[in-house]
């Protein structure tokens, strides 16, 4: 069994998750229900959990400065947020898991699957990465944690020479000549990866435009990368492309 921890400020988000865990994932047990961050780490001392449902925002400390709280994280962490697109892309920036409000049964289903199949709880370099991310200080050296079959890889960002869609797999070739396949559709990591160097040229790729070597006029054309392998542009982005390149 997996015991479980619910922490969230709203009434009716408690009652109506505490249902569908009970509901559809009868390997759960919900030790208990916190209304406020401060139940939270009482409840977590107290109760030792393997997984914590964490609501992101709630009034006077929220999720994230919850965990800042805590000297170690040795539990499973499901983040529950509404559409928030800052906090979402930071905690997909970390391959931590989240659930959109109202949550989806398959979604909660599919996320506790994840905790059974890997136990495994949230790592430091992960959690010091949600931090940046949501802080605005990724400087430097900046890594994005990749959700792998395995588990997750931890990949400086200026190592990474494209992406490349399969489907509901993404391919990220980075240098060294190594291919990681990772479990988000392109559209996914082209939300991950804006703000940073990289542009979609393709509907089936994405490039860093700091490994592009040379551009070759056409329809569309096509690049070079720093690997010798080329990427068509389509016509509908040829544009901001060049845009890039005055």
């Amino acid at each position: 069994m997996i015991k479980a921890i619910l922490v969230d400020d709203e009434k009716h988000c408690r009652e109506t998750l505490s249902m569908q865990l009970e509901r559809y994932c009868p390997d759960v047990t919900l030790l208990t229900e916190c209304s406020s961050a401060a139940e939270g780490l009482q409840a977590i001392n107290q109760y030792n959990p393997d997984v914590v449902f964490l609501d992101v925002e709630m009034p006077g400390m929220n999720g994230f400065d919850m965990l800042k709280c805590l000297p170690a994280i040795p539990f499973a962490l499901i983040f529950t947020t509404g559409y928030d697109t800052y906090a979402i892309n930071a905690i997909r920036f970390s391959a931590l898991d989240y659930l959109l409000k109202p949550i989806d049964r398959n979604d909660l289903i599919n996320a506790v699957a994840k905790v059974q199949a890997r136990p495994a709880p949230a790592t430091n370099q992960q959690l010091d990465i949600l931090m940046q991310k949501l802080e605005g200080r990724l400087t430097g050296l900046q890594k994005i944690a990749l959700p792998t079959l395995e588990g997750f890889e931890l990949v400086p960002l200026d190592t990474i020479i494209r992406c490349e869609s399969d489907g509901s797999y993404t391919y990220f070739f980075v240098k060294g000549g190594r291919k990681i396949t990772v479990s988000r559709t392109l559209k996914e990591v082209e939300e991950l990866l804006e703000g940073h160097s990289f542009l979609r040229v393709h509907h089936s790729h994405i490039i860093n435009l700091n490994e592009v070597q040379r551009y070759v006029r056409g329809e569309g054309g096509y690049v070079i990368l720093s690997d010798t392998s080329s990427v068509n542009v389509s016509r509908s982005r040829k544009d901001a492309l060049l845009k890039v390149f005055g």
